[in-house]
């Protein structure tokens, strides 16, 4: 069987009906009633994003990078991140990232850097995310918004973030990905 990656490729999912069960300003979800590749009929639930989502990972001339922690209420537990955020559809995505930056962490780049671009979980959303690298920077006040008050900032060096990944202690996957990218990147 030939698996060669081809976006020609007709789609193997029939889809029956489709109806949205739940609707908010950030996210609609949607339920599929439809035929799988094998022939069998079933349901597909789909949670549409109606922004993007952005990662920055500032990173100083002495190797250190900035961490948050905020409490994430769909994990009832803390959790330990780079800087992000949302970016409505619209918007340019370099702004958004200086936007989240500065409200986080109170920090401003002059050099950015696009690292990636991936799918969080593309088995029930659509969600598009967009990791970015944050360089020359320059030190300021936080703008933290009203869902951020329980965030805080550190700073650490990039080495001891890859160990927090690499060690499970940072779960998030933009995070993750974002971190792991700019390690070897600089080759830590």
């Amino acid at each position: 069987m030939d698996h060669t990656l081809s976006d020609a490729e007709p789609n193997p999912w029939k889809t029956l009906s489709t109806q949205q069960v739940y609707d908010n300003k950030w996210i609609s979800v949607t339920e599929h009633q439809v035929i799988n590749p094998a022939g069998g009929k079933g349901i597909y639930g789909k949670v549409h994003f109606k922004n993007k989502a952005i990662g920055i990972l500032p990173l100083d001339q002495d190797g250190n990078t900035w961490l948050v922690r905020q409490f994430r209420y769909t994990l009832n537990e803390w959790s330990w991140e780079i800087p992000e955020g949302g970016c409505p559809l619209e918007q340019d995505r370099v702004a958004s990232a200086k936007r989240e930056l500065k409200e986080e962490t109170g920090l401003t780049a002059s050099r950015w850097t696009p690292l990636m671009r991936f799918h969080t979980s593309n088995s029930v959303t659509d969600e598009e995310g967009f990791i970015f690298l944050a360089e020359d920077l320059r030190e300021g006040e936080s703008e933290l918004e009203e869902t951020e008050a329980d965030l805080t900032a550190k700073k650490v060096p990039l080495t001891e973030a890859l160990r927090m990944v690499l060690e499970g202690e940072i779960t998030d996957s933009m995070s993750v990905a974002g971190i792991l990218a700019v390690a070897r990147l600089k080759k830590i």
